[in-house]
């Protein structure tokens, strides 16, 4: 059973989260600004909040990257409301937990009903890249990097994808003046999403954190800086950028991840005002360069499954010219925006750029 709410979570009459044992899946993100609580609070306030999934750390540390939970945990449950703010790429760990949640309740044999509480997708409804044409991990939506849905849309698809049964009611992202108030970037989506440039970065800075270059996490600027301390930038030509795009060479000293306390040096990725970027096609395109470039730079296996597409994994070795990747992702954005009307709960619909 599916279901689209249009009024707020807290005035859903449905017996599951008046009366039953409530669980709220939810990050810093669920903070409402009129009423000036979270999520949570409204089922605390009623004396029927059961269990708190939050994430392992404090909101903002290079740490804070997942929502741990067993099969036990939602036993006994009759409604888990969700609330995280997505920021528009499949490798997002946050989604990628909530859909697991999903695959675990589609495996229990008295599920509770799962509420979404949706949100703006902060990255638009651009989409970049092709789903996977190999196996994900079951909690990957088959999705492109950059998607171009809302999180209640991705529950839908991967709702139908396998094939589960439990109530799911998603309630509209227009249904409350939060996003009106808040702009989907202002409570910072995760550790490595601090800005409102980030989630436009991510889905292309997001496959540095599977090579031996570092996208600058342990920042202030994640996924616009990336660096490593056997890159050389004195008379090194351009790197290779498309229109609207500028790099300039520069230094930095993570916090976190593989050069953690070590300096950098690298470029910073800038966009010129109202530049459409294809972070995907322009971090393929600068992994080739450096992989020409440099002896000492690594693509590790786990590039490879995130990328998860045998014409992109081709072009990274070498083997095929950058036109035939672009007219690959071209051929498959096109393909997924067919789909994903399918899904749509919203007026407006994802979108390829010109």
């Amino acid at each position: 059973m599916f279901s689209f709410r249009t009024s707020p979570i807290e005035e859903q009459l449905d017996k599951a989260l008046r009366d039953g044992r409530v669980g709220c899946f939810c990050t810093q993100n669920c903070w409402d600004p009129g009423s000036g609580r979270y999520v949570y609070d409204i089922f605390r306030q009623r004396g029927n909040l059961e269990k708190l999934f939050l994430p392992r750390d404090t909101e903002i540390s290079p740490l804070t990257n997942h929502i741990d939970f067993t099969a036990d945990d939602i036993e006994g449950l009759d409604a888990i409301v969700v609330e995280i703010q997505d920021v528009g790429s499949r490798y997002f760990n946050y989604t990628r937990d909530v859909m697991r949640l999903m695959s675990t309740c589609a495996r229990s044999e008295q599920s509770p009903a799962v509420y979404i509480v949706d949100h703006i997708n902060p990255a638009g409804r651009v989409v970049e890249g092709s789903c996977p044409a190999i196996e994900p991990d079951i909690w990957t939506p088959r999705v492109p990097h950059r998607h171009g849905m809302t999180l209640g849309e991705l529950c839908c698809l991967y709702y139908n994808e396998i094939g589960a049964r439990f109530p799911l009611h998603v309630v509209s992202a227009l249904a409350s003046p939060v996003g009106k108030d808040i702009m989907p970037w202002v409570i910072a989506p995760a550790s490595d999403i601090p800005g409102m440039f980030t989630c436009d970065m991510y889905p292309g800075g997001g496959l540095w954190n599977n090579t031996n270059i570092c996208p600058a996490i342990g920042t202030p600027r994640p996924y616009e800086y990336i660096g490593a301390p056997f890159i050389r930038t004195d008379g090194q030509e351009p790197l290779p950028c498309p229109d609207g795009v500028m790099t300039r060479p520069c230094s930095f000293t993570p916090s976190a991840g593989i050069y953690a306390g070590v300096k950098c040096f690298g470029y910073q990725i800038m966009l010129r005002p109202a530049a459409q970027y294809h972070a995907l096609l322009h971090a393929l395109m600068l992994i080739r360069h450096f992989a020409d470039l440099y002896e000492e730079f690594t693509m590790y296996d786990s590039l490879f499954a995130k990328v998860a597409d045998p014409v992109m994994e081709e072009y990274l070795r070498g083997k095929l010219s950058f036109d035939v990747v672009e007219e690959h992702v071209k051929a498959e954005e096109q393909k997924w925006i067919r789909k994903a009307k399918r899904y749509c709960l919203y007026s407006d619909a994802p979108y390829r750029m010109k």
